[in-house]
């Protein structure tokens, strides 16, 4: 959708659907504590725990208590998933290797359950675009920031969040699938514009510029698939392909979901083990991102992630150039249990008892299956 359309298409719903999506959750779920919402801005990150160099924040009392007793959980949540569940559409429909691949890993295991681990989407860090923007929707539903990760090399920094966790939202959804089960953590990057070339960063901010207020708007973006600011020049595309292939990426995709995760060890099948998953995607005849090693395991060996490389489609660019750009990819990650429950019988594990967060040394290998040295491979690793 070109910026016109999406343009037009945001003055009209900026009274009704709109609303809906950037303060249905401040007017109607927390009419009451607007004074408690946590943002990324008004609460510093506290906490430190050095071995994984992240910030841990806590939630406000009043706001966990208002989603805890809330006496209308029901409707707000499935309005939630429902935003969740077009975010995951449009992932699907420009993504056919993760439709193909959910398709298969449906048919294979035993009870057709797909849990997602996580949601993970990429931002510019300038002009109110970065983290802060696309994480609104997820605090104001309850989500807590927990850790953030730094990638020098890269230049970019995340934060990851955990979904609420009462009951009434977790536990109650355990025979869900996909978007109707257990909801998933969110990974927000964001590209540390400042440290890029002078040119870089103004191309950068050319668009984001020229978006206007779309930043207000990034979940809605992410669930049209609509970028925020005009289609782009090809050749600003390949200027920013030089330095970042990040900020390549972010600048045709914007803040469509880069990638969604399958929670391995929730599946019934012998899929379970991330290996066993990892030689069937191969012998399907999908190609896995073989950055460091096709199995990315942390430190403590309890997180372990591979992932596919991602698809591409044409993009018809400002300057009349038609090109192939990437696309999305999908994850795959098997949460160890934790030393202190090993002896818990397998029946009695719950998600809690497993390794929680995530692993910068993972991540950064992950973040390379939209490389073009991946995308360019012809031949998976055995």
């Amino acid at each position: 959708m070109d910026v016109a359309k999406f343009t037009g298409m945001l003055r009209i719903t900026s009274q009704s659907s709109l609303f809906a999506l950037k303060s249905s959750f401040s007017s109607t779920l927390l009419k009451t504590h607007t004074r408690n919402f946590i943002s990324l801005k008004e609460k510093s990150l506290c906490n430190s725990i050095t071995n994984e160099k992240r910030h841990l924040c806590l939630v406000s009392a009043s706001k966990m208590d208002y989603f805890q007793n809330s006496s209308h959980p029901q409707g707000i949540e499935s309005f939630f998933r429902s935003v969740l569940a077009n975010m995951e559409n449009v992932y699907l429909s420009r993504n056919p290797t993760a439709k193909s691949i959910l398709e298969l890993v449906n048919s294979a295991d035993d009870e057709d359950q797909i849990c997602y681990d996580h949601f993970a989407f990429r931002t510019f860090g300038v002009d109110g675009y970065g983290i802060d923007s696309m994480a609104q929707i997820f605090l104001d539903y309850g989500f807590t920031p927990r850790g953030e990760l730094r990638f020098p090399a890269k230049k970019l920094k995340a934060v990851w969040f955990a979904p609420p966790t009462h009951h009434s939202i977790i536990e109650s959804d355990d025979n869900g699938s996909g978007v109707n089960g257990p909801l998933p953590r969110i990974f927000i990057s964001e590209l540390l514009v400042d440290e890029l070339s002078p040119k870089a960063q103004d191309i950068i901010r050319k668009y984001t510029k020229l978006s206007g207020n779309g930043n207000k708007h990034a979940a809605l973006a992410s669930a049209l698939g609509s970028l925020t600011w005009e289609t782009p020049l090809y050749s600003e595309f390949q200027e920013l392909a030089k330095e970042s292939e990040y900020a390549a990426w972010t600048l045709v995709n914007g803040y469509a979901l880069n990638h969604l995760t399958i929670s391995t060890h929730r599946l019934k099948s012998h899929l379970r083990d991330i290996t066993n998953l990892n030689k069937f995607i191969e012998e399907s005849g999908f190609k896995l991102n073989s950055e460091g090693s096709v199995l990315k395991v942390s430190p403590d060996g309890l997180l372990q992630q591979s992932s596919t490389v991602a698809d591409t489609a044409t993009f018809h660019f400002a300057d009349g150039v038609t090109e192939s750009v990437p696309r999305s990819y999908m994850e795959f990650a098997e949460r160890l249990v934790l030393p202190q429950y090993k002896n818990i019988p397998n029946s009695e594990i719950k998600e809690h008892h497993r390794r929680d967060g995530f692993e910068v040394g993972n991540a950064d290998k992950i973040f390379e299956s939209t490389s073009k040295d991946q995308l360019t491979r012809k031949t998976t690793v055995k």
